[in-house]
């Protein structure tokens, strides 16, 4: 695999761990989830993909995420949202296909919503745009609210490993880039996969996004027994054929 890796300062001392394989336009770039890296499945299984037909693929962690600089207690969706542009405007050309996982999903929308003569397609894994208001502080007892707002910080069981900590300033941060609140103006071609066994974002939530964009070239597909983040050798399969397609159309 002809595949480069680096750091980028951001410009204010917090550095950017990012991997990329050169190829072809337009460039595949993975955007993972929240307190997930450059490392999985979903984003290992995209590199190999386009390394084996010569497309060009760029992955980076956010900050506070995998070896990037800066504390995870500091991000916000903004700052991430801002590191993804930082990394495509520096180290990317031409067209862009972006694959967002989970949070991924919001960081794509907010990067296509901001570079629009960039974007060529969007793919989706359980996306999930404004969960930090609709799936967090919604769900939240009256009581780990009043925690959250008087300490700064909450700590939420996870299914995944450690207690995740929740920050006031996530919160606030979310709420001033959420992109469901009326018509989504992105107009490229969308596909929005989706576990319906998944126990963290509901799937419904990819019919809402897929009703919200302005493209007419959204789709939904949908995973009967898929979970939250689809990384079976099927689910892998589906992803990398669902990108092929969008090249083969023009993307």
């Amino acid at each position: 695999m002809n595949q480069t890796s680096g750091r980028l300062d951001r410009g204010d001392g917090i550095e950017l761990a990012w991997q990329r394989v050169a190829g072809r336009d337009p460039t595949i770039v993975f955007l993972p989830g929240f307190r997930s890296d450059m490392t999985g499945d979903k984003a290992t299984a995209l590199a190999a993909f386009a390394a084996a037909r010569g497309q060009a693929m760029l992955r980076f962690d956010y900050s506070g995420h995998g070896t990037s600089g800066g504390e995870f207690l500091d991000g916000t969706i903004g700052a991430w949202a801002s590191d993804a542009l930082t990394v495509i405007d520096t180290l990317t050309s031409g067209k862009l296909i972006l694959v967002g996982s989970s949070m991924g999903g919001w960081i794509a929308l907010l990067t296509a919503l901001a570079r629009p003569e960039r974007v060529a397609a969007l793919v989706g894994i359980a996306a999930a745009p404004d969960f930090t208001q609709d799936l967090m502080w919604e769900s939240m007892m009256p009581a780990e609210r009043a925690i959250l707002m008087r300490d700064g910080v909450l700590n939420i069981p996870s299914q995944y490993g450690e207690p995740t900590p929740i920050t006031r300033k996530l919160i606030e941060d979310g709420a001033n880039h959420r992109v469901l609140t009326g018509r989504v103006a992105i107009r490229c071609p969308v596909r929005l996969l989706h576990g319906q066994a998944d126990p963290d974002v509901p799937w419904q939530l990819a019919l809402k996004i897929a009703e919200q964009v302005e493209s007419a070239d959204a789709r939904t597909i949908l995973v009967k027994d898929g979970d939250h983040r689809l990384s079976r050798p099927a689910d892998l399969a589906l992803l990398c054929q669902t990108v092929a397609a969008l090249l083969e159309d023009g993307a």
